[in-house]
């Protein structure tokens, strides 16, 4: 991809960034701020009541005094916490929302050959997992680590208000947090990206393994004869294991020191009591402060440790988010003749392994070219680069005498209508299924395109007709049943260029012969159709056959041209009307 199309990236980022926290967000962390103020001051209430009991100066009137204030202060602490709390919800929850609407933009503007590339599965996990972990810091972490940081400068600096030597060890004690969280964030870096990496791959093994069950039970393979789905696991479970190997002892050693301020409090300000320079009630108060600190600090380790790790997440997303985008013209892709052109075009799946080398091809206009050979020779490629799910490495594709780089991926489709041997359908209505190929068509367009296509008669045997549901992946269909659907789809959008992908391939002979009766309807057209066959009795009568091997085009012609060439074609004919 070009670095124009990265750039775009960032700019639509830049111009608009989904994460930026909104006002809510930030009302809510003031009032979280808030209500960590208001938490500190229950020891100033304690110091009160416990001064007032030692000098036995508290009475009925001040007992129910002070139970008022800490009546009034858990109320009041309730009542911004419970405000503050409701609004992080629902800012998080509209942060997330504009992540996510974001995302699905993007995705309509990555290239679609990233989605080929087994991309598919991060792009999943951003807009869920990822999306929901940096929820998680919006709406929980990052309130609770502000939250409890107030609260522990506070208590340092009530302690400094009886005896500020005391509050120099409780804060020596607060930015030993420093050494002992960076130590943390490098064993996160390390391993928590390794973790979230391996996590992915687990997720994607046990989704392989859910969807395959019924062919691994037939091999006798479930279960934990499964090496793949149990070394995944395992994985997972190593990398677990280590993750938290890593980081424990740092937050056990960071504990014992911050339980060490206890010890030192009391020899520090017991020296003071014993000389008479420190009342009894600050000197109690002073020692008990550590251990709630202690407490309080190992919280706060526990929770930017998890802050950090789920920082990974946002940093995916932001991956995501700065992904190349597809090339947008402002030209109007509008060809008059629909002829496709290859010229000196390489391109390679995997870098020095060539699929297509220098390879020129003519399609002719309104004219039915086949391709034929070998399995793995590029044939399916060669439809891939004139549907620009993948760029070409060098040289040039035209339709029309147009170049077709730089143009939009969806202008192009514009005028493709596509049959593959795999066929996708929604789980929504057999009408709205085939609707997706042209929206704004009505009722009548749609169940005629279906009668062309051959699927009339089994859609109204169905329960409930057009509106019966295809199932998760059409999986309530047979395989003839959604191919059929693919052929009325490629005939209500009526596009130019049509390219057919061993439509029939993997179909009983009941199937095949209805799928290539509804094929000869999609084909009353004029159109400029490009077939892939696995058979080459279905090819035989195409204006064009081009023979692909080794990358490139060996021979090209009618069928009878290539019979009396005596070439590749001619023997893969001689093999094929063998075995009938």
């Amino acid at each position: 991809m070009n670095k124009g199309a990265a750039v775009n990236g960032e700019a639509a980022m830049n111009g608009h960034n989904p994460m930026k926290w909104n006002k809510k967000l930030y009302l809510s962390m003031a009032c979280i701020m808030v209500e960590g103020l208001l938490s500190g001051s229950n020891f100033m209430l304690m110091y009160y009541i416990f001064k007032s009991l030692w000098e036995d100066r508290m009475d009925m009137g001040k007992i129910v005094t002070m139970t008022g204030l800490l009546a009034g202060v858990f109320l009041l602490r309730l009542l911004i916490y419970g405000y503050g709390y409701v609004q992080g919800q629902i800012g998080g929850a509209g942060v997330s929302r504009q992540i996510r609407l974001f995302l699905g933009d993007k995705l309509k503007r990555i290239p679609l050959s990233r989605f080929q590339k087994s991309q598919t599965g991060d792009y999943i996990n951003a807009a869920t997992e990822n999306v929901n972990s940096y929820e998680q810091i919006l709406t929980h972490k990052a309130g609770d680590i502000m939250k409890n940081l107030t609260l522990a400068l506070m208590l340092v600096g009530f302690v400094a208000a009886m005896y500020v030597p005391s509050a120099v060890i409780l804060l020596a004690a607060e930015l030993l947090f420093l050494p002992a969280i960076a130590i943390s964030f490098q064993a996160v870096k390390k391993y928590g990206t390794r973790k979230n990496a391996i996590c992915a791959e687990n997720v994607s093994s046990t989704v392989e393994y859910i969807s395959g069950i019924q062919t691994f039970r037939a091999y006798g393979i479930g279960g934990i004869k499964n090496k793949s789905v149990t070394a995944a696991m395992k994985d997972f479970s190593d990398i677990s294991f280590l993750y938290e190997v890593k980081i424990i002892p740092d937050g056990v050693v960071y504990s014992i020191l911050t339980w060490m301020a206890l010890p030192l409090e009391m020899v520090t300000a017991g020296s003071q009591w014993l000389n008479g320079r420190l009342d009894t009630v600050s000197f109690l108060l002073i020692c008990l402060l550590p251990l709630f600190l202690a407490k309080l600090m190992g919280t706060i380790f526990v929770d930017v440790t998890s802050y950090k790790n789920l920082m990974i997440a946002k940093k995916k997303i932001e991956r995501v988010m700065e992904e190349p985008e597809d090339a947008r013209s402002s030209e109007i892709f509008s060809p008059k003749v629909h002829d496709i052109a290859f010229e000196q075009v390489c391109f390679s799946y995997v870098p020095g392994e060539p699929v297509c080398k220098d390879m020129d091809i003519r399609i002719e206009n309104e004219k039915l070219t086949a391709i034929v050979g070998d399995s793995g020779s590029g044939k399916s490629t060669i439809l891939n680069l004139i549907s620009k799910y993948y760029e070409p490495d060098s040289g040039d594709i035209k339709i029309g005498g147009c170049s077709i780089k730089g143009i939009g991926t969806e202008q192009v489709l514009s005028k493709i209508s596509m049959v593959d041997q795999d066929i996708f359908l929604f789980d929504d209505t057999i009408r709205n299924n085939i609707r997706y190929a042209r929206p704004e068509a009505a009722d009548e367009e749609i169940e005629w395109a279906c009668r062309e296509a051959n699927c009339e008669e089994f859609i109204r045997k169905m329960p409930e007709g057009y509106e019966t549901m295809a199932g998760e992946n059409g999986n309530r269909l047979s395989g003839g049943e959604r191919q059929r659907l693919s052929i009325a789809r490629a005939i209500l959008k009526d596009a130019p260029i049509l390219l057919l992908d061993e439509a029939t391939a993997n179909l009983d002979i009941e199937n095949e012969l209805a799928v290539k009766k509804a094929i000869s309807n999609l084909l009353k057209k004029k159109k400029t159709v490009v077939l892939i066959a696995h058979t080459l009795s279905i090819v035989k009568n195409a204006d064009k056959i081009l023979v692909i091997a080794e990358g490139r085009v060996k021979e090209q012609g009618s069928h009878e041209e290539l019979i009396l060439q005596d070439g590749k074609y001619a023997a893969m004919w001689r093999a094929e009307q063998q075995l009938l």
